[in-house]
């Protein structure tokens, strides 16, 4: 029994844009972020979805509340979808975070898997957390359609377990604001069909960044 997951990463937040550290800090979406999630939602309307679940953070709940309200449906929030905890690098421009913890940070953009920011979470985390959470929810729609709304960082460690691809694949995997993914999940092996697909954005501003 097989349970196709639409991954969604939220849409743009001025800390995107601004390339700041995000984390667990509560961020809201821009203008744009809000025009990308009507979008994605317009893009999932033509589907049969059972259900929608989201990040709690309000960057992806609103982005759910946007495909929910299409469907139908109201979105559930699972605390283990949320965004990776950055510790004290949240609220911290990448440039500021690579001045004061060189050695951190670089190590973060060639080994990210071999990283924990300071009071923060590491990857092999994320993706156990992540991946316990979307197990729960397929077991719980089996054969059925469900959008998953999270974060750059959560949707690239389900993607890389959905692969079977290590946590050192983390930089070889995007995902723009407001981008698409498509699983299946409950077959042998899982399967990836769709990954960081934005054609339903044209028209939009470009924000290409995988921040």
């Amino acid at each position: 029994m097989v349970t196709r997951i639409l991954l969604v990463r939220h849409g743009q937040t001025e800390w995107n844009r601004q390339e700041i550290f995000r984390g667990r800090t509560d961020v809201p979406l821009s203008e744009l972020g809000v025009r990308q999630a009507i979008a994605v939602a317009a893009r999932l309307a033509s589907g049969e979805l059972s259900a929608v679940y989201s990040s709690p953070l309000q960057r992806a709940m609103v982005t759910a509340q946007h495909v929910a309200a299409a469907a139908g449906l109201t979105p559930r929030a699972v605390e283990d979808l949320t965004d990776m905890s950055f510790g004290a690098w949240e609220g911290q421009p990448h440039d500021q975070v690579r001045a004061r913890y060189p050695d951190l940070y670089a190590r973060w953009l060639s080994e990210p898997h071999r990283v924990r920011p300071p009071e923060g979470e590491t990857l092999a985390e994320v993706r156990r957390r992540a991946t316990d959470a979307v197990q729960g929810i397929a077991a719980d729609h089996p054969n059925a359609t469900v959008a998953v709304v999270s974060h750059r960082v959560v949707n690239k460690m389900l993607l890389c377990a959905t692969l079977g691809l290590g946590d050192d694949a983390f930089w070889r995997i995007r995902q723009e604001t407001g981008c698409l993914n498509v699983l299946e999940w409950g077959g042998d092996p899982p399967r990836v069909l769709l990954v960081n697909d934005v054609c339903h954005l044209r028209g939009l501003e470009p924000d290409r960044s995988d921040f």
